[in-house]
């Protein structure tokens, strides 16, 4: 089935992109701290330490839903509880940075964002209408059970 292989390709995108979103901030913030310079009066130290307060707080929420997609590949289970929504609300951060991307940055960041979009929304999908637990085989020599016949009247 497919359902193993795409949360094995999200979590690692996931990964990644935690990765990759650390590193720019971190980096966004070097460079602010050495420019030694305001932007409309703000303190520069400011700016550096949010920024890379900010890549360290989406690294690790990436990383965290990398690791619920880890955790469904290595199950076999739909994700549950808070995995769902991080899940979830990870497609939304996605569709609203492909909005943004497409804007500001152009189409190849927009198609990027889409493909993310479109495997967390697949993991989703492929596990929807699953209990929670990997098929089972069906017992077909059991009969189905039925209620038990209402006594007739002689």
């Amino acid at each position: 089935m497919v359902r193993r292989p795409v949360a094995w390709i999200v979590a690692l995108v996931l990964f990644a992109e935690a990765l990759g979103v650390l590193a720019v901030n971190w980096f966004l913030g070097v460079v602010v701290d050495r420019q030694d310079m305001s932007l409309a009066g703000l303190d520069p130290d400011v700016m550096s330490v949010s920024s890379k307060a900010g890549g360290v707080a989406f690294g690790l929420y990436f990383g965290l839903c990398g690791v619920v997609a880890l955790l469904v590949a290595l199950r076999d289970r739909a994700p549950a509880g808070l995995g769902k929504v991080l899940l979830i609300s990870a497609a939304v951060v996605h569709a609203l940075l492909g909005a943004f991307a497409w804007g500001l940055i152009g189409w190849t960041a927009f198609l990027f964002m889409v493909v993310v979009l479109a495997l967390i929304v697949l993991l989703l999908m492929t596990y929807d209408g699953r209990p929670g637990k990997p098929d089972e085989p069906v017992d077909a020599g059991t009969p189905p059970l039925s209620p038990p016949a209402a006594p007739t009247a002689p």
